[in-house]
């Protein structure tokens, strides 16, 4: 696919950047050779080849579930200004 000036000038409209005109040639460039890769990435053969993740298939580590905290729920209410039913009472900002 190739780009031209106007592509750039769209792009970057598009992306609500400011480019300069003398940018342009580089910027096309640039984009040039990402979507040269991208073509080049398509024409690899990828039949029989299965999504991965991650590269590396490795299983994560899992600890066991267990409790580690103690309950300090009803501590923590007692800090509040107010408190009902184990919730926190705030100030009514939205009507």
């Amino acid at each position: 696919m190739a780009l031209d000036a106007d592509d750039i000038r769209k792009l970057a409209e598009l992306a609500r950047l400011e480019i300069d005109d003398r940018d342009i040639p580089a910027r096309l460039e640039d984009l040039g050779g990402i979507l040269a890769l991208i073509d080049q990435m398509r024409a690899a053969d990828t039949a029989g080849v299965a999504p991965l993740a991650h590269p590396l298939e490795t299983p994560l580590r899992l600890r066991d579930d267990r409790v580690t905290e103690p309950d300090r729920r009803d501590d923590l209410l007692a800090l509040a200004p107010a408190a009902e039913d184990g919730l926190y009472l705030v100030p009514k900002v939205i009507e």
